[in-house]
């Protein structure tokens, strides 16, 4: 049973009531991110969510963390390009006392400046493991590439430099903007006390920010080409073709299309270029929806002196696609993955949580697993394929983090 509430001020609560476990999650999401920053200010958003686990009104940063140790509970965040979550699971009999401390920590930090300077030494070495990891690397380059006009292509991380420049007024300055009511939603799953609304009341109701307007600009996906050069072991390679946005109809369409393609080890990229040809260890595709556009992406990791031979397999692997379509054996056991993946992750009361906290966010709809899988079970061969002959007529974009800066010669801007 979901239940839906709105408080005077207008943040919203969604919960799933699930009587027959003894955990609870619950999580505060933000509805900002790398998306909503700009060049001097990029990585804010990502340090902000660090700077709330640093100290309270109340509580310091140690007493923050032995408050959820001390009743066995689980709390953490993350910060994507559209949203920020704060969340915690614990058993059913502390759901009380991690709220509190979840609300103390959202509403009370006071960002102490001998907190900010310690912290901003954290994200400096945040920065340089994923420098130092460059299969992580390669996607924000490809991300940066292919949305190079947009601030959807930012890194969520930010930037040495701007770690380390921002100061506390920037901080409350961010925070004041973008964490209003109406930007906020609290979702919660697991055997719930009666009272849990009230409860959440209590905290929230006199909780206010100025309310900035959000930017409604549609992000354009550009086909270009970056090679960063890093003394690696082996050439990482992601290739890029505009997706869908998270609210597109065939959204469920471009998922099964990606499980065929590269989602699992049956697929097309895993056996060809893995299985057959020896390429690549590492090879997989993903597709990543945000609310105004999409990324359809390919990743391997090869030899450098394979990498022409990689991107022309790889080519000629979404041209058989587009050109030929996919089978119908195919779809059916894409469509069994999915729907297994749908229920078995119904089995968490953290993942209920996570798909009611973004629904309500980036959707503002819930649909019911039944609903869900009728709509998989609909799709047809020829709406799969009538998609795979437009997504992959795309131009691509291309990232590579290797020591060489040659473009691969088998690369082609569009796959047709």
């Amino acid at each position: 049973m979901i239940v839906k509430h709105t408080l005077s001020n207008g943040l919203r609560v969604v919960a799933e009531l699930i009587p027959h476990v003894r955990s609870i999650s619950m999580g505060i999401w933000v509805h900002t991110g790398s998306k909503n920053e700009d060049e001097k200010s990029n990585g804010i958003s990502h340090f902000l969510e660090h700077m709330l686990f640093k100290g309270t009104r109340k509580r310091t940063a140690r007493q923050l963390a032995e408050a959820f140790d001390e009743i066995g509970g689980q709390v953490n965040a993350f910060t994507s390009k559209e949203v920020t979550c704060y969340y915690a699971k614990v058993l059913d009999d502390h759901f009380a006392t991690s709220l509190e401390i979840l609300a103390d920590m959202f509403l009370e930090s006071i960002f102490r400046d001998e907190e900010i300077e310690k912290e901003k030494k954290v994200i400096v070495e945040e920065i340089r493991m994923i420098e130092d990891t460059p299969d992580d690397l390669v996607h924000d380059c490809l991300a940066e590439v292919s949305f190079e006009k947009s601030t959807l292509g930012f890194p969520v991380i930010g930037t040495v430099e701007n770690v380390q420049r921002f100061s506390r007024e920037d901080l409350i300055k961010y925070r004041n903007h973008h964490y209003h009511p109406k930007n906020v939603v609290i979702a919660l799953a697991g055997n719930l006390p009666d009272n849990f609304l009230q409860l959440i009341e209590s905290y929230f109701q006199d909780y206010g920010n100025e309310q900035q307007k959000k930017e409604d600009s549609r992000p354009v996906f550009t086909p270009n080409i970056k090679i960063k050069q890093k003394a690696t072991e082996q050439t990482h390679v992601c290739i890029g073709l505009p997706g869908l946005s998270i609210d597109d109809p065939r959204i469920y369409q471009v998922i099964l299309l990606n499980t065929i393609v590269g989602g699992n080890m049956s697929s097309r990229l895993f056996q060809k270029i893995r299985e057959e040809k020896g390429l690549a260890y590492s090879v997989f595709s993903y597709h990543s929806s945000y609310q105004k556009a999409g990324l359809f992406a390919i990743y391997a990791g090869t030899a450098h002196e394979q990498v022409d031979e990689l991107v022309a397999n790889v080519q000629a692997i979404l041209r058989e696609v587009q050109q030929e379509g996919v089978s119908k054996k195919e779809l059916t056991k894409a469509k069994e993955q999915l729907k297994s993946n749908l229920m078995l992750g119904l089995e968490s009361t953290n993942n209920r949580m996570s798909r009611l906290g973004r629904n309500e966010i980036l959707l503002e709809k819930h649909l019911s697993l039944d609903e869900l899988v009728e709509q998989v079970n609909q799709i047809t061969l020829d709406e799969l394929n009538e998609l795979a002959s437009q997504l992959f007529a795309s131009p691509c974009s291309l990232a590579i983090v290797s020591p060489n800066q040659d473009i691969p010669s088998t690369y082609r801007g569009a796959i047709s």
